[in-house]
C-alpha cells in the first residue's frame, strides 16, 4: 500500500491531529479550479466530519512561484485576497477581488527545497517507489529510472516536497490516508462532493 509523504512548512491556519481517517487537499492559490469547487467541497467536508476525521490543506508550488507562496496563502487565509489567475477569473466572471469561501481547516504551506537537497537524498527512491510496478523492474532498470529521475529535478530550481515525492497529477488533488500514512483513496481535479463524502463515510464505517 503506498504511503502519503507530508512534508509541510508550519501551519499557517489551525492545528493538524492524525487520525484513523484523514483528508488532505492539495491546492495551489494561482488555480482557480482550486477555488471553484475545491475549497467549498473540503469547507463542506470539514464541517460534516471534523469531529471524526482529520484534514489538513497543503498549499503547493510546481509553477508560478511568484503566486504560489506562503505569503500569498496567507492572505487568502486572513480575508480571502486572490492573486494571479484566480483573481483574474473571480474579476472578470464576479467582479470579486476577495474570496468569500476562505478555508475553515487546517492549513500549511508544501515544503520548498532547493532540487540539489532533493537530488542528494534517499527522496529520489520515495518518487521512484510512488511508480506503478517499480519494484517489479530489473536492478538495472531501477537505475537508469533513477538517473532519469535525477537528470530531470535537476533542471527544476525549486521542489515542492509534498507535491513531488506523492507524484500527484496536479491541482486541486484529494488524499485520503490512515494514521499510518497509507493511502486509501486518492482523487485529482473534479471530483462531486458525494464521491468524496460516501468514501469517509465507508472508511468511518469500517474503523
Amino acid at each position: 500500500m503506498s504511503k502519503f509523504h507530508l512534508n509541510t512548512q508550519e501551519l499557517v491556519q489551525g492545528e493538524f491531529i492524525i487520525n484513523k481517517i484523514n483528508i488532505a487537499f492539495v491546492f495551489q492559490v494561482n488555480c482557480p479550479g482550486c477555488f471553484i469547487y475545491g475549497i467549498p467541497i473540503m469547507n463542506n467536508l470539514y464541517k460534516s466530519f471534523s469531529d471524526k476525521v482529520g484534514f489538513i490543506g497543503v498549499a503547493t508550488a510546481f509553477e508560478d512561484f511568484e503566486y504560489n507562496n506562503e505569503a500569498n496563502l496567507k492572505l487568502l487565509l486572513n480575508d480571502g485576497t486572490l492573486v494571479g489567475e484566480t483573481k483574474k477569473y473571480y474579476n472578470a466572471n464576479y467582479g470579486l477581488s476577495q474570496y468569500s469561501e476562505i478555508p475553515k481547516f487546517p492549513t500549511a504551506f508544501d515544503s520548498i527545497i532547493p532540487s540539489e537537497q532533493l537530488i542528494s537524498s534517499n527522496k529520489i527512491e520515495l518518487i521512484c517507489n510512488a511508480i506503478p510496478n517499480f519494484l517489479n523492474f530489473s536492478e538495472k532498470e531501477k537505475e537508469i529510472l533513477m538517473m532519469k529521475i535525477k537528470s530531470y529535478y535537476s533542471q527544476i530550481p525549486l521542489i515542492a516536497e509534498t507535491f513531488t515525492l506523492n507524484q500527484l497529477q496536479g491541482t486541486p488533488s484529494f488524499i485520503i490516508f490512515d494514521d499510518k500514512y497509507n493511502i486509501l483513496g486518492h482523487h485529482f481535479g473534479h471530483i462531486h462532493e458525494d464521491i468524496l463524502k460516501t468514501k469517509l463515510e465507508h472508511l468511518l464505517s469500517l474503523i
